[in-house]
C-alpha cells in the first residue's frame, strides 16, 4: 500500500487510488470549498445536494448490539433470534480477485449504505431503485473502543471497475454512486476497496422509509435546535431554538433542512450527527435497556430497516461494540479539493494525498495517529 509520503504513481496504478488525476478545480467553485484542512464536512458548491442518511445507519449496527446489555442467556437467545430475522445479502462472493490485503487483524471495516427516496428534495429523475444516497467506510480500530466513520461524497469521481469479478480496478471514471446503479453493492464494494485499498468486512443497508418507526419506538428524541427555523417541507413544522422533544417525523424532518441555515449542507450533516448521538444515548439508556417493551419494539424497528450481509453476527458485533457509545464517534468526510465539471457533470474532485494518509491510517490500524494531526477537537453538543 502506498504511504502519504510516496503515493503510487499513476504509471503504477492506471486508475490513482483515492485520486482524480489530471483535472482542475475551477475557481469560482474552489472558493466555496474548505480546504487544508484534510477533514471536511460536506461542500456549499452549487449543485445539487444529496442525503447523509448513511451515517444515521450506524444505529442499525450499534442499536442491535445492545442486546448484550439483557445479559446471560436471555441476551444470546434474544440477539440469536433478532440476527436469524434480519434480510441478508450477498455482496462478497463474487470479489474472488484483486481485494486489498487484510494487514491488521483485530479490525473492522463497514460500509454503511443508505438511501432516502421519501426525501422531498429528491429529484423526479433520479432511478431511486438503482442509486445509493450515502455512502459511509465505518472503520473499528483493533482496540475496539472508538468508530471512525469515514462519508464518501456520492458524486466522487473515482475509478469504477467495469464488474465486480474484474481483478484490475481499470480506467473507468465515473461518481462513486453509480457503480451502485450499474453493480449493486457487489460493484459497490469493489469499488470503494479499489479507491481506498482498504479490505470491507460487512456491509449494513438500510432504508430509512422505516426511520420514522425507530425514532418513535424511543418515544421520540430531545434534540438542540440551532436556531428558528420554519421548515420548507409540508407541513412547514417550525422548530424553535433550545431543546425540542421531537418524535420520528419531526426528527426527520428537521435534519432535512439546509437552505434556512448559512453553511447549508454543513448545517444538515452536523445535525444529522447530533441526531445519531442522540439515539445511541437514549438506546443505551437505563430507561431503554430496562424497560424491555421499549427496547425490542426499538431492536424490531431497527431490524426491519436493515440488510446485512451473510456473515454479519450479531451476537460478534455486540460483543465487539459493547463499550462503543456516542462519545466515542468520530465523523469525517473523505478529503476532497473542491468540484469540477466533467463530461459535463458536476462531480467532487479527491484529495489524493489527503485521501491516501487516511487510508493508510486505516489500513494500518493507526487512525488514532491519523485523527491527533488532522482533527481539531470540537466542544460537545452534550445530546440528551
Amino acid at each position: 500500500m502506498p504511504s502519504s509520503e510516496s503515493p503510487r504513481s499513476e504509471n503504477q496504478r492506471p486508475t490513482g487510488r483515492a485520486s482524480v488525476p489530471g483535472r482542475s478545480v475551477p475557481a469560482q467553485d474552489a472558493s466555496r470549498i474548505p480546504r487544508g484542512t484534510g477533514v471536511t464536512y460536506g461542500s456549499t458548491a452549487k449543485r445539487r445536494a444529496r442525503p447523509r442518511w448513511g451515517r444515521i445507519a450506524l444505529v442499525a449496527v450499534l442499536a442491535l448490539a445492545l442486546c448484550g446489555g439483557i445479559g446471560g442467556l436471555g441476551a444470546y437467545l434474544y440477539a440469536k433470534g433478532v440476527d436469524g430475522g434480519l434480510e441478508r445479502t450477498d455482496p462478497f462472493s463474487s470479489l474472488t480477485n484483486g481485494r486489498p490485503v487484510e494487514k491488521v487483524t483485530g479490525v473492522q471495516n463497514i460500509l454503511l449504505v443508505g438511501t432516502d427516496h421519501a426525501d422531498p428534495d429528491s429529484q423526479a429523475d433520479d432511478p431511486a431503485n438503482a442509486r445509493t444516497d450515502t455512502i459511509i467506510l465505518m472503520h473499528i480500530p483493533s482496540t475496539q473502543d472508538r468508530a471512525y466513520l469515514v462519508s464518501i461524497p456520492r458524486d466522487l469521481w473515482v475509478p469504477v471497475p467495469q464488474k465486480a469479478t474484474d481483478k484490475e480496478c481499470g480506467s473507468r471514471r465515473a461518481k462513486i454512486n453509480a457503480s451502485y446503479a450499474w453493480g449493486d453493492l457487489p460493484l459497490l464494494v469493489r469499488t470503494v476497496e479499489c479507491f481506498t485499498d482498504v479490505r470491507i468486512h460487512h456491509v449494513v443497508q438500510i432504508d430509512f422509509g422505516g426511520f420514522k418507526q425507530v425514532v418513535d419506538a424511543l418515544g421520540g428524541v430531545d434534540m438542540e435546535i440551532e436556531k428558528d427555523i420554519t421548515s420548507i417541507h409540508a407541513p412547514h413544522r417550525k422548530f424553535t431554538k433550545g431543546t425540542m422533544h421531537l418524535n420520528g417525523a419531526e426528527a426527520l424532518d428537521y435534519v432535512r433542512q439546509r437552505y434556512q441555515f448559512p453553511d447549508g449542507d454543513f448545517a444538515r450533516m452536523r445535525h444529522q450527527q447530533l441526531l445519531l448521538k442522540t439515539l445511541l444515548d437514549k438506546a443505551a439508556s437505563g430507561e431503554t435497556l430496562s424497560n424491555p417493551v421499549k427496547f425490542n419494539a426499538f431492536v424490531q424497528a431497527m431490524s426491519k430497516a436493515v440488510k446485512v450481509d451473510r456473515e454479519f453476527k450479531l451476537i460478534d458485533m455486540a460483543i465487539q461494540f459493547r463499550g462503543i457509545r456516542s462519545k466515542d464517534l468520530t465523523f469525517l468526510t473523505s478529503p476532497t479539493s473542491g468540484t469540477d465539471t466533467i463530461g459535463g457533470q458536476s462531480v467532487v474532485v479527491s484529495d489524493r494525498t489527503k485521501a491516501i494518509a487516511l487510508y493508510n491510517a486505516i489500513v494500518s490500524d493507526k487512525m488514532g495517529e491519523w485523527a491527533s494531526t488532522n482533527i481539531t477537537p470540537t466542544p460537545s453538543a452534550n445530546p440528551r
